[in-house]
């Protein structure tokens, strides 16, 4: 009997929560910049308003829609009425004595992920989860441990990446040399097991104006990922500007190219 063909999108059963706060506030971090401006026509504002918020969320970095001033009072009063600016929660803050830096992050609904920020002189990498859990049993890796309780939402990847620029003090965007160069999809979990979420997070950390500059931008040092030997079949996909085609035997780590 022939070996069944590996599954890159996990069922259903797997699917992240809806990205809402306890008051049922809609988060915008994750939201594509065609779902923002979409959010925006719906409360009867112009298409720019996205464009706006975009450069505050990801350039500037805010957490408060109090801390945007170019809006107006009344308008910061009704997105904050139905929308949030929310990273995940910090567990656990571990510092190495080489710098490294351990975070335990707590989403929505409780379940707790990992990222981890490893300087080197001339850059920085931030590892980067997934998935809660695994579903692949890879003796080296402790996640393999853990059973698959849930993918991660482009929200919450996203906001791992947020999180630890808050932790690194790296707002606004900078546009020379900065703390993470690089980002690395090898924390919990397979990450083409969660392909859809993660290609969506990747296009919004790699943004042209989320990662602005030329020397040493995110943009131009796309992602590694972490792929186990499972993951067979070919791939292609458009994730702007780079277009990723993984190897389709035995793969380690791959670079989008």
């Amino acid at each position: 009997m022939p070996a069944p063909a590996p599954v890159l999108y996990a069922p259903a059963a797997f699917a992240p929560p809806p990205q809402l706060a306890p008051d049922g506030r809609l988060n915008l971090i994750g939201l594509s910049r065609e779902r923002l401006a979409h959010e925006m026509t719906a409360m009867g504002e112009k298409p720019f308003r996205a464009k706006q918020l975009w450069h505050w969320i990801y350039y500037r970095g805010v957490s408060d829609f109090a801390a945007i001033t170019n809006l107006s009072k009344r308008f910061r009063a009704v997105l904050e009425s139905r929308y949030v600016i929310a990273r995940p929660a910090v567990s656990q803050d571990q510092r190495s004595a080489d710098g490294t830096r351990k975070w335990l992050l707590r989403m929505v609904d409780g379940h707790e992920v990992e990222t981890v920020h490893i300087p080197e002189t001339d850059r920085g990498a931030l590892c980067v989860s997934s998935q809660v859990g695994c579903t692949l049993s890879c003796r080296f890796c402790y996640t393999g441990t853990q059973k698959l309780a849930r993918n991660l939402d482009a929200a919450e990847i996203v906001g791992q990446v947020m999180l630890a620029r808050d932790m690194l003090g790296e707002w606004p965007s900078p546009r020379g040399a900065r703390m993470i160069s690089n980002i690395v999809l090898m924390g919990m979990g397979e990450p083409l097991y969660n392909y859809g979420h993660v290609a969506a997070a990747m296009k919004i950390v790699m943004d042209a104006e989320a990662s602005p500059s030329r020397s040493g931008a995110l943009r131009s040092r796309p992602p590694a990922w972490s792929l186990s030997s499972n993951v067979a079949a070919p791939i292609s996909a458009s994730i702007s500007p780079s277009r990723c085609t993984p190897p389709t035997t035995n793969c380690a780590t791959v670079w989008c190219r």
